[in-house]
């Protein structure tokens, strides 16, 4: 065996071992606790517009999972304006994980989707210095002919911004249930029937993710 060959195999040999070392600390973090308080931060979505009180997908996400889940959903909000309430959210309160769902609005009213994508990636920022669990829930884009079809699909900004910042991509979930007529009270928002769903495919993905 030649030194080149020798040098080639330590690397991959190291290469394997880090990897599997990264593996065993991420299987190994301990999923939350049954009391953890959960931030919430979003638009109408998270709000729980279109169906009764009580009825939003945080709440029964707290009644899935026993979390305490904290709505601050705000009708008609924007990434700005969510990144601009939660510096004082975070002062204000402890949490052992935050949950951002925003944008659909932004893309609504035409907001640049650099400065969107700025925006939620500053969010994304400023939750990880509170906690390292931050997980992003996609929106999708507001597609007319998608949605009359129901095959919605997610801004790719979601994604991207996930990838940048570390954070957890929640995908498909809002999508899905905005393409079904039956799970909407209108166009652009769910039915309790539909926020249900959410909250069920919200903690059903944070299981896979070690979270529960």
């Amino acid at each position: 065996m030649n030194r080149r060959h020798l040098l080639q195999l330590l690397a991959g040999g190291i290469a394997a071992s880090t990897l599997a070392a990264c593996g065993r600390r991420r299987a190994s973090e301990p999923a939350l606790k049954a009391d953890a308080r959960l931030l919430a931060l979003g638009d109408s979505l998270t709000f729980g517009y279109g169906a009764p009180p009580g009825e939003d997908w945080p709440a029964r996400l707290a009644a899935l999972t026993g979390w305490q889940v904290v709505n601050e959903g705000v009708n008609g909000d924007t990434s700005a304006g969510a990144l601009k309430r939660l510096d004082a959210l975070l002062a204000a309160d402890s949490y052992d994980a935050v949950l951002v769902g925003i944008g659909g609005n932004d893309m609504l009213r035409g907001v640049p989707l650099q400065t969107t994508r700025d925006n939620i990636a500053a969010i994304v920022r400023q939750a990880r210095t509170h906690t390292p669990r931050v997980a992003l829930i996609a929106t999708p884009a507001p597609e007319l002919l998608r949605a009359t079809i129901g095959a919605l699909g997610d801004a790719p900004l979601y994604e991207e911004v996930a990838t940048a910042e570390q954070a957890l991509l929640i995908p498909a979930v809002y999508a899905g249930v905005l393409s079904d007529p039956a799970l909407r009270s209108d166009r652009i928002h769910a039915n309790a029937q539909g926020y249900e769903k959410i909250a069920q495919q919200i903690a059903e993905q944070l299981q896979k993710a070690g979270w529960r």
